[in-house]
């Protein structure tokens, strides 16, 4: 059954207040997390055959990604728009935007940038919007006919460490219940078989799912500590302040099963990515 519109009103607010609150965060481990990440911008940016003069919107760009690597593609001829609901990422990404040409930043979803694109961009967002179909269906009419969408999702919890690791050492540690099934999280969209049969459902065509391992590490456990504080959700970051030292212990030893000979944590991470045609 899908949400109600006032249940994908409390959705779409409660996202807007989880993303403006951890903002500072992923901002400050935005060079070791796109270490990684970027790999996966430029096979979306690939996948989509993104070329010079194209117009693109990126959806849920966060602090502006893949939308800052897509303008450098398309370059001075061509339009990147990264929307987000979260106006501290927009104001992030509109900073590391300065003084580039052809790409703009604007708080809101596909209605901040409606219509006409040839390529529509996602990375890591559809699982989190509470009606994955509804909403590709709003980005397959953002699009002219025949374009392109490419979007990544992550895998299962497991094969994810890089997000589920972290999380699942903090809830352990304070014996919290898992959440229900079916809600929106990180990993409603991580079987291929899911994900493929949402993006049929909102009417795209010529639909091909890839997997992809993303290597991304972090310089220690103590460094896999405190990223993990730093992106917390502000209902988990409250618990975490109330024990700092107990929250840290428990996510370095969650993080020494992934040691590297070097003394690095490997969180290479699974997702999926699906390109589809409008």
């Amino acid at each position: 059954m899908s949400p109600t519109t006032e249940e994908l009103e409390r959705i779409r607010a409660e996202q807007t207040a989880v993303w403006d609150a951890v903002s500072d965060g992923w901002a400050r481990w935005r060079a070791d997390f796109e270490r990684a990440a970027s790999a996966v911008s430029d096979i979306l940016i690939r996948k989509a055959g993104v070329r010079s003069g194209d117009s693109v919107l990126d959806f849920g760009t966060g602090l502006g990604e893949p939308a800052l690597t897509a303008a450098e593609v398309v370059g001075a001829t061509g339009r990147v728009v990264g929307v987000d609901l979260s106006p501290a990422m927009i104001d992030i990404a509109g900073s590391l935007a300065a003084g580039r040409d052809g790409v703009e930043f604007a708080v809101g979803g596909v209605e901040a940038a409606p219509g006409g694109h040839d390529v529509v961009l996602s990375r890591w967002v559809l699982s989190l919007t509470g009606d994955p179909t509804a909403t590709l269906c709003d980005l397959r009419t953002a699009l002219r006919p025949g374009g392109v969408l490419t979007a990544a999702v992550w895998g299962p919890a497991p094969s994810v460490p890089m997000i589920a690791l972290g999380f699942g050492a903090v809830s352990e540690h304070f014996t919290l219940d898992p959440p229900p099934p079916g809600g929106p999280g990180p990993f409603a969209l991580a079987e291929a078989a899911r994900l493929r049969e949402v993006t049929a459902a909102a009417g795209f065509r010529d639909i091909e799912v890839t997997q992809h391992d993303v290597g991304f590490t972090l310089d220690s456990p103590n460094a896999f500590a405190r990223f993990t504080v730093d992106v917390l959700p502000p209902w988990l970051r409250r618990l975490a302040d109330g024990d700092p030292e107990g929250v840290r212990k428990a996510l370095e030893r969650a993080a020494e099963a992934h040691l590297t000979p070097a003394g690095e944590v490997d969180l290479t991470s699974t997702c999926l990515c699906v390109r589809a045609v409008a």
